[in-house]
């Protein structure tokens, strides 16, 4: 089977971290049989914009093909404008962007479907090939479309309705972004839940080269690994912290990220009187993430926006209790009390008394640490996600 793989979120020179989870879906579908290029398109870096802005800069340097890890990837320019500017239009311009490659591509690698990772612009994009090449194309909702993109406009809104309206399959990573689908767009017979997954190998290789102490001495480390945004509930942690410190001065507690809130929030540490407690250690590669995450003692990110939150799952399959917000799409894997830990969104008492509990019974944290590990390791591998996706692209193809 032939997939042509859609998306602007993937690791390049400009973000080594963007879409990971994307490149780790596709490297083991590639591992179960399927043939797979990858088209990743990239703003276009105009003046004056790439001489007054490093982000802009920054995109003029990614190479148009690369290949990552044994995957192609092509990476073709689009227009797009800062800040998201004329959004509902922008999987229109992705099209024009990337129309000619992917008709070069097709005279020698004849894809059987078309996969877009979220519905503007990718996915909108993706529709418009599919009608163009009359080959089917499947959409993942991871998130940000049914979160933030359709309330942005009446525009937003009908490009969106236009991609669940013309797709196959849409796929979303998460029970609750089903949901949200179901009542905010509709086509609720076309809609498949797939989580997304861990590397299980890798978590493995790493746990057994990690330092496994935990902590130093006596010290107790709470950890959060997200985007420096506000919806993360970074902020909730630090107020929870400045609670806990008094009786319990050896915790730690490390953020990893950027973002940005990071600003504001070393001035809200510095206010509690907690900055000596706090240290923001900005993007790491993602095995020394999984590192920092084996040798923690908490797993807390509280966001009360998420779609699923693929660094829940990497935390427990290390072993570690993990801390989320109740109604959110992690809900589809924690069961609370039992696998991690479910609190009330934007609210420190719950988020107080759930670190406290955890604190106070070293025993208990780590029981549920290893029942959220053998919970993640056996459902939500990557092997396991690529199985269902390789289902739904022979649903489709078969229902032609």
């Amino acid at each position: 089977m032939k997939v042509l793989v859609l998306s602007h979120m993937y690791p390049s020179s400009f973000n080594f971290l963007s879409g990971i989870f994307v490149h780790e879906q596709v490297k083991e579908l590639i591992r179960q049989g399927c043939e797979i290029k990858v088209v990743s398109p990239v703003p276009l870096s105009f003046f004056p914009l790439n001489k007054i802005s490093s982000k802009w800069y920054r995109y003029s340097k990614v190479p148009f093909r690369e290949v990552r890890d044994g995957v192609e990837v092509y990476y073709p320019r689009y227009v797009a404008f800062p800040r998201d500017v004329f959004f509902a239009s922008s999987g229109l311009r992705m099209y024009w962007g990337i129309r000619k490659l992917i008709r070069q591509l097709y005279e020698s690698f004849r894809f059987d479907i078309i996969h877009a990772h979220v519905a503007l612009p990718d996915g909108y994009a993706a529709m418009l090939v599919s009608k163009e090449l009359k080959k089917p194309f499947v959409v993942t909702i991871h998130g940000q479309d049914l979160q933030h993109t359709i309330y942005k406009g009446h525009g937003c809104r009908k490009s969106l309705s236009r991609v669940f309206e013309n797709a196959d399959i849409v796929i979303t990573v998460s029970g609750k972004l089903k949901r949200v689908a179901e009542v905010e767009i509709g086509f609720s017979d076309k809609i498949r839940v797939i989580n997304n997954g861990i590397n299980k190998n890798r978590i493995e290789q790493i746990a057994l080269l990690a330092k496994n102490t935990g902590t130093c001495g006596n010290e107790k480390i709470i950890l959060s690994v997200s985007n420096l945004i506000k919806t993360k509930g970074i902020d909730f942690n630090l107020l929870a912290l400045s609670r806990l410190l008094p009786k319990y001065p050896d915790v730690k507690y490390l953020v990893i990220g950027d973002g940005p809130e990071k600003g504001s929030l070393l001035d809200l540490s510095e206010k509690l009187g907690i900055i000596r407690n706090v240290e923001f250690l900005g993007k790491q590669p993602n095995d020394e993430v999984i590192r920092y995450m084996c040798n923690a003692d908490i797993f807390s990110l509280p966001s009360w926006s998420e779609g699923f939150g693929i660094v829940y799952l990497e935390a427990m399959a290390c072993g570690k209790p993990v801390i989320a917000c109740q109604g959110e799409g992690i809900e589809d894997v924690i069961e609370d009390g039992e696998t991690g830990f479910l609190v009330r969104p934007q609210d420190v008492d719950s988020l107080a008394e759930v670190l406290e509990f955890l604190l106070n019974n070293p025993q208990k944290a780590r029981d549920v640490g290893e029942k959220a590990k053998k919970h993640v390791m056996e459902n939500y591998t990557w092997e396991k996600v690529a199985s269902k996706i390789i289902s739904v692209y022979q649903e489709v193809i078969e229902g032609l």
